[in-house]
């Protein structure tokens, strides 16, 4: 019987971090390509298309990872499955901060699955393109992906697809993720999750997870007759951004009859613009 080849190398670094994944391809093409994808990831590239990916691996064409993505015989779950057990070894029991977000990339015409015109963030507008609902883990100032799901509007359903709202999609997510071992100290969301109470909120209470969610200015809260909204003065403080810069920002408390576990506090910016709510528990 004749041994595999061994794989091409590629950077140094990159083969050892995909070595650790080495037997969960049959093939040593597929391994290949799946080097020269991680390659590709962290070249400086700006537009990650499949060609400029080969390019910069020296590759002549884009078929042999065309060519992975589409029939090599390997599994996405086992890579996902292989990569959490990876960072819960290096986590050692500690805890996560976990932040739900989107993710949008704008796409021509409709041939890509579960393509159509909707919001994309990263835009901030409505516009033709794919929508996934992702999952990251923020520790020491260090924010990596754990999971992400593409979401399938009901209009670009296939056969055999269910329609689950992008809420539905993040709760599911979370439970996925603390059923393998992860532990979650806080968890962070905008105002398509924050207003999510079947889907997404009810989860938070029945998994105890404290939580500061987005909702929007003119979210309704329900309140007995005899029960008023007042709210506290406004408290200056400094918002950081990621790149260093900082601004003062104004935040409030808002008591809607008595305060309970659940608080809602309101935000503006240095101009005096309100900006969404939040809620915490």
């Amino acid at each position: 019987m004749i041994a595999p080849r061994a794989a091409k190398p590629t950077v140094r670094f990159v083969d050892e971090y995909c070595e650790s994944y080495r037997d969960l391809f049959a093939e040593v093409r597929s391994f290949e390509a799946f080097k020269h994808l991680h390659v590709g990831a962290i070249a400086e590239i700006p537009r990650k298309s499949l060609p400029a990916v080969a390019k910069v691996n020296g590759l002549p064409n884009a078929q042999s990872l065309q060519q992975f993505l589409v029939s090599s015989p390997w599994q996405v779950q086992h890579l996902r499955e292989r990569r959490l057990d990876f960072i819960l070894k290096l986590l050692k029991g500690r805890k996560l901060i976990l932040v739900i977000d989107e993710t949008g990339d704008r796409k021509k015409g409709h041939t890509t699955d579960y393509v159509k015109r909707q919001y994309i963030g990263n835009l901030g507008k409505v516009e033709n393109g794919i929508v996934s609902v992702d999952a990251y883990g923020v520790i020491d100032n260090i924010t990596f992906p754990l999971m992400f799901e593409v979401y399938k509007p009901k209009e670009r359903l296939k056969v055999g697809d269910c329609y689950q709202s992008k809420p539905k999609i993040a709760a599911d997510m979370i439970q996925a993720l603390i059923d393998v071992g992860f532990e979650f100290e806080l968890v962070l969301a905008d105002s398509e999750y924050g207003e999510s109470g079947s889907n997404f909120v009810s989860l938070l209470h029945t998994l105890t997870l404290p939580y500061v969610l987005a909702i929007r200015s003119n979210h309704a809260v329900w309140l007995p007759k005899e029960q008023k909204v007042r709210t506290n003065r406004w408290r200056a403080y400094a918002r950081t951004f990621s790149d260093g810069r900082q601004e003062t920002r104004f935040i409030r408390e808002i008591v809607y009859g008595k305060r309970r576990s659940q608080q809602y506090w309101q935000l503006r910016d240095e101009r005096l613009n309100i900006l969404p709510k939040v809620k915490l528990i």
